[in-house]
């Protein structure tokens, strides 16, 4: 009877053990981190190309101070593989062809900048990559015109602006645009109503987070723009760095408050780097990097919308949520490197970022660091593994940030799939009282109210 009892007793606790493993090993594996880097070869045969470009720039046609041809042989000889011109109300078309303009701009000319475009000559060679560098030598690599690009709500005082992609070369044209939050709406529907894609431009400007940080934070403007990025398919995220990040330090902040929005509603929102130039002094701002098979404009429109690009900024102020805690200035000095992947690899819940040029390495999840900081000695490689992170599986994505005075550079966001179905997002209808105040506010009248308002 004892040996019975004995027996009973071993295996009782042998089967708790199984079944207690069976819900660890549960906890630990009921979820797959998604990847926008997973179809990317990151090196031998195949191996994809890592293209630097940006898409919102601008020249004399619009508030710019440098002309188109000026412009684009800057970008040119700083090893840009693809540029979008995003004039402010002009729709972009090819680099040797003159847009429409408009009569708000005319001050360039009396001022003395004039319009230009490229000849067919420069064109033709600065695409080809024959065109000379600066010092004569060649370049022998082709530089990509991303045409349809168009900075919408020209005539806003509010800096509600959007960018507009892939457009139709007479759409988009002169568009004024209206004040505050109707006039992202409107950017938003004209855009998509013109088979074009869309990102929101520096929204920390229109938040005014230089004098209120804690706007990134606030429920109500999360709200606004996630709900934004959920109604439209075409709008595919945000620019997280802007040109120096004079107005929107605190971007990135927001990034992570809208990720946590949208995703539980299974759409990420992707984060842009644009050097928004409007002089050659800024092109060496913030750019971003596409994980391409080739230098195409299709392809560059499949990246824009797959996310297989990472953001950087060579300029950066410290914020205590997510660092950097020092200031980062490394505009214009060709001698620092700016920090970059060479690869960024998913196995199982562990997460692999072989990086170059770095200091550390931080991984950002669901707005906080986890893992703490990783340091980099120049190029190495740091893993991440979950499984040793408590609470991983309740987080919503994971992305990681290289870090160093050259700059930062930042990935996307890879989501934590646990095979929930998501929500679905039912677009808010404004009340009677909301149309009419958001009418209000979306008229100049009221802008320039609040512009006295606040110079007094």
């Amino acid at each position: 009877m004892k040996n019975l009892r004995k027996i009973l007793s071993i295996t009782l606790t042998v089967l708790m053990v199984m079944q207690l493993g069976a819900v660890c090993a549960g906890a630990a594996g009921d979820y797959t981190i998604v990847s926008p880097y997973a179809d990317v070869i990151w090196e031998g045969e195949g191996a994809w190309g890592a293209y630097k470009g940006t898409i919102h720039t601008h020249t004399t046609y619009s508030d710019g101070d440098d002309t188109l041809p000026v412009m684009i042989k800057e970008y040119y000889n700083q090893d840009y593989d693809f540029v979008a011109n995003a004039d402010h109300g002009i729709t972009g078309v090819e680099w040797n062809k003159a847009p429409e303009t408009r009569i708000l701009y005319t001050y360039q000319l009396v001022i003395d900048n004039p319009y230009e475009h490229m000849t067919d000559e420069e064109f033709e060679g600065v695409t080809a990559g024959t065109y000379p560098l600066y010092n004569g030598t060649a370049r022998n690599k082709k530089m990509v015109c991303v045409t349809g690009a168009n900075e919408f709500n020209f005539l806003s005082l509010t800096k509600n602006h959007v960018n507009g992609f892939f457009l139709p070369e007479e759409a988009g044209n002169g568009i004024a645009g209206a004040e505050n939050e109707i006039g992202f709406e409107k950017a938003l529907e004209f855009i998509d109503e013109n088979g074009g894609l869309s990102h929101i431009n520096h929204p920390g400007d229109w938040l005014g987070t230089n004098s209120n940080p804690d706007a990134v934070n606030d429920e109500a403007n999360i709200k606004f723009f996630g709900d934004l990025i959920l109604k439209y398919d075409s709008c595919l995220g945000m620019e997280v760095f802007n040109e120096r990040n004079g107005t929107t330090g605190y971007d990135r902040i927001l990034w992570d408050n809208l990720l946590m929005y949208t995703l539980p509603y299974g759409k990420t929102v992707i984060g842009y780097s644009n050097t928004d130039a409007h002089n050659t002094n800024n092109v060496d701002t913030s750019f971003s990097i596409f994980m391409m098979k080739e230098n195409t404009v299709e392809s560059i429109k499949e990246t824009m919308q797959s996310g297989a690009l990472f953001g950087i900024t060579r300029r950066l102020r410290p914020n205590d949520t997510i660092g950097p805690d020092f200031e980062l200035d490394a505009m214009n000095k060709k001698d620092i490197p700016y920090p970059m992947f060479s690869s960024l690899t998913v196995d199982g819940h562990k997460i692999t970022a072989s990086v170059t040029d770095a200091e550390y390495v931080q991984f950002i999840a669901d707005g906080k660091v986890v893992g703490g900081r990783m340091p980099v000695n120049g190029n190495g490689t740091v893993t991440l593994d979950l499984d040793t992170i408590e609470g991983a599986a309740d987080f919503q994505y994971v992305r990681v940030e290289v870090i160093s005075e050259g700059g930062i550079c930042v990935s996307q966001a890879m989501i934590i799939d646990d095979g929930t179905e998501p929500l679905e997002f039912v677009a808010p209808e404004p009340t009677l009282a909301e149309k009419l105040i958001n009418f209000f506010k979306g008229t100049k009248i009221y802008a320039i109210i609040m512009e006295i308002a606040a110079a007094i």
